[in-house]
């Protein structure tokens, strides 16, 4: 949540800095402002709002402050006090010798500021934020270094941050430290760069370094220097990223939605090249992880990874046959959970750095579990903590509401319970590979699917113009997919919809149901699909609009459905990633129809870095 932009080095400083944060907006905000340093002033610009907003306040300079060098921005989204211009960031210290950007929270803020009033400090927001901004100036005013200034307060912050600094009295500097709050540095010729993530400088830079927890970085123009907070120099290799700035444009689409929908084919091509061989062989030496102790495996994540995970402990537990727990990750790290040195937790992040996956992952390590990450993210933190990495391939994902993504931590988790149950001998070979050549076709056949279903949802999405709620039903591997649709539908349209197993609609939910609650229903294959038509012709027969996903030859579908999407028939291992494709569809459609933002939701971000 929230954004960082540094940058020290030529006069395009503001270009470069409103252009880190327009690529951080899918991270969730609603202010951002600038601090820009020229010889011993600083000059702060604060808007609440869209960042046209703060573009705006910018060319009201009329050139003033384009010839800068050094700057700081930064997205908001409230923790402390309510979104206004004197609460949005950089926060300004002392006699304005010192700002200050902060994603994060200071829990200890309210001693804090209560020592600084009674030293005579006064404040002019309500954020925590500016008690940093306060230690910080004092420390300069004293004559202190700025950058042992930040590391002598960082020692008194207790909470999460990643925060960024320019001093009055240091031209060409920014400072910067990080704990739990994500933030690495760009390397560039005659400038540097610091961000929140490397999307934000994919038109900069490809060239990265990672600053770790505990960790100060000092930045000009012609420097990087890290250090403890002991002030030990720290050396780095710094880590080349393979994503291009084409990566986090629109191109073709109106939206970043649509746009990451139709990249699911490669995303998942990408994600299998070099792991899945012609013969379906599947090759994880990356992971250099010993499967063949494991006797019980835990998902750790949070929202739709939560779902890749449910989906992922199906087949695991049916090939390799060990038993999977999934857990909610904010749960997990608060529910004293049993385990040893024979127990895989998989924590599944797509950003990396998600706070309560991450805390999750400590709990694992503390009773000697060995922890397998799965990420999207090369260099970040979750890569450095865990025993071993899958790097999903799908590029960067800017909509808050993930698609790719998920398609890619779906294909990973197949993978990982394939080459489980090789390495346990619970499957036989033949079995196996037969299954990988299946997973191969997951890009061929989501495309198939996105084809198929050009110009369809429109019907579909019409039924929700009165609706007051829906429910999502499946059974089988189908019960997560629903579950995600939920997901989709409720996060960007802000219709309350549920996901349930179809079986459970007589236990309760089935009282929601009349013509204003849709029924979308993926119907399924085998026996499940009997039992699953069985309970939506229930909600039919009680008012319900049904929507059905089935594949293109189930005349049960337009029977029991008001609208039918159609999915072309796929091996078993690829359903649930062609299910979802219409759902995510649906969602977007909806929320389009009502007007809404589909990239950057009301109340969410892109990455949760505070519990």
């Amino acid at each position: 949540m929230c954004g960082i932009v540094g940058y020290v080095g030529k006069e395009r400083c503001v270009e470069v800095l409103m252009q880190g944060l327009g690529h951080l907006e899918y991270r969730g905000y609603d202010s951002a402002g600038l601090a820009l340093h020229e010889g011993s002033a600083i000059e702060s610009i604060r808007e609440v709002g869209r960042l046209e907003n703060l573009g705006r306040a910018v060319a009201a300079q009329n050139g003033h402050i384009s010839h800068m060098r050094t700057g700081i921005g930064h997205t908001r989204w409230a923790t402390h006090g309510r979104p206004s211009q004197e609460n949005a960031h950089p926060q300004v210290g002392g006699d304005g010798s010192v700002a200050v950007v902060h994603n994060g929270i200071i829990e200890n803020f309210a001693e804090l500021k209560e020592e600084l009033v009674g030293r005579g400090v006064r404040f002019s927001s309500e954020t925590d934020t500016e008690v940093m901004a306060h230690l910080l100036a004092e420390k300069v005013e004293a004559g202190e270094p700025l950058r042992e200034a930040l590391t002598a307060v960082l020692g008194r912050l207790e909470g999460s941050f990643a925060v960024a600094a320019v001093s009055a009295r240091e031209p060409g500097v920014v400072v910067a430290a990080r704990h739990q709050s994500p933030l690495v540095v760009g390397l560039g010729e005659g400038e540097n760069f610091l961000a929140s993530a490397v999307q934000a400088l994919l038109g900069e830079t490809r060239e990265f370094l990672v600053v770790e927890n505990g960790e100060v970085v000092e930045v000009t123009e012609a420097s990087v220097r890290i250090f403890t907070q002991d002030g030990e120099p720290v050396e780095r290799e710094p880590f080349e990223v393979d994503w291009d700035a084409e990566a986090v444009e629109l191109g073709i689409y109106e939206d970043f939605m649509m746009k990451e929908i139709h990249e699911q084919p490669e995303a998942l091509r990408a994600t299998l090249s070099g792991r899945l061989d012609a013969d379906g062989r599947v090759d994880l030496s990356e992971m250099d992880l010993d499967l063949a102790g494991v006797d019980r495996i835990v998902v750790v994540a949070c929202g739709t990874a939560l779902h890749a995970g449910l989906l992922g402990k199906g087949l695991i537990e049916r090939l390799a046959r060990v038993p999977v727990e999934v857990a909610v990750a904010s749960e997990y790290r608060y529910s004293d959970p049993i385990g040893d040195e024979n127990t895989l937790v998989v924590a599944i992040s797509q950003s990396g750095e998600t706070t309560d996956t991450l805390a999750a992952v400590g709990t694992a390590k503390a009773f000697g579990g060995k922890v397998l990450a799965v990420t999207n993210t090369r260099g970040s933190l979750i890569t450095r903590e865990a025993d071993a990495v899958l790097l999903t391939q799908a590029g960067p994902e800017i909509c808050v509401a993930s698609t790719k993504a998920f398609a890619a931590q779906v294909a990973v988790l197949d993978l990982l319970a394939l080459d489980l149950a090789r390495v346990k001998g619970t499957a036989e070979e033949d079995e196996l590979h037969s299954l990988g050549r299946d997973l191969r076709r997951a890009p061929e056949k989501v495309a198939a699917t996105l084809a198929l279903l050009e110009g369809k949802i429109g019907d579909a999405a019409g039924l929700f113009e009165d609706a007051r709620c829906s429910l999502f039903l499946g059974r089988g591997p189908a019960f997560p997919a629903a579950l995600e649709g939920a997901l989709k539908l409720k996060e960007i349209s802000y219709i309350p919809s549920e996901g349930y197993a179809a079986g459970e609609m007589k236990h309760g939910p089935i009282a929601l149901v009349d013509e204003q609650c849709p029924v979308i229903a993926i119907l399924g294959e085998g026996v499940l699909r009997e039992k699953t038509l069985s309970n939506v012709e229930e909600t039919a027969a009680r008012g319900a609009n049904v929507i059905a996903i089935a594949r293109e030859d189930d005349a049960a579908a337009a029977r029991v459905g008001r609208v039918a999407l159609s999915v072309p028939d796929a091996p078993e291992i690829l359903r649930p990633l062609v299910w979802t494709v219409p759902l995510q569809l649906l969602a977007h459609d909806v929320a389009t129809d009502r007007g809404l933002d589909v990239d950057k939701p009301r109340n969410l971000a892109k990455s949760v870095t505070v519990e």
